[in-house]
């Protein structure tokens, strides 16, 4: 099965990048950037900050799965345990535009 390539606003291919919950692959637009300071992993949606970045969709699911798994140490190379309770924070709150809330 063929994966349909995603361009972006240039009409270039999209980058794929892994996702380290899910494994799956998507376009790099579709997940949450995230790199280490020091032991914290750190959300970085504007993908700017400077060092080693992991790609995670933005779910609870994935972030349980990569969380089990000890995907986070793995992807950053840490040989201590990283600490995740910011990724667990931005992707627990709620987005506007997200969700299916009622009014």
């Amino acid at each position: 099965m063929r994966q349909r390539v995603r361009m972006d606003s240039s009409g270039r291919p999209s980058p794929v990048r892994t996702c380290v919950g899910c494994r799956s692959r998507a376009a790099q637009s579709d997940l949450l950037r995230l790199v280490v300071d020091g032991v914290t992993v750190v959300p970085d949606p504007a993908r700017r900050l400077p060092g080693r970045g992991a790609y995670l969709h933005a779910d609870q699911r994935c972030w349980e799965q990569a969380e089990r798994r000890k995907a986070f140490k793995r992807a950053f190379r840490s040989t201590e345990g990283v600490d995740t309770s910011e990724v667990a924070a931005h992707i627990a709150v709620p987005r506007v535009g997200v969700g299916g809330g009622s009014r």
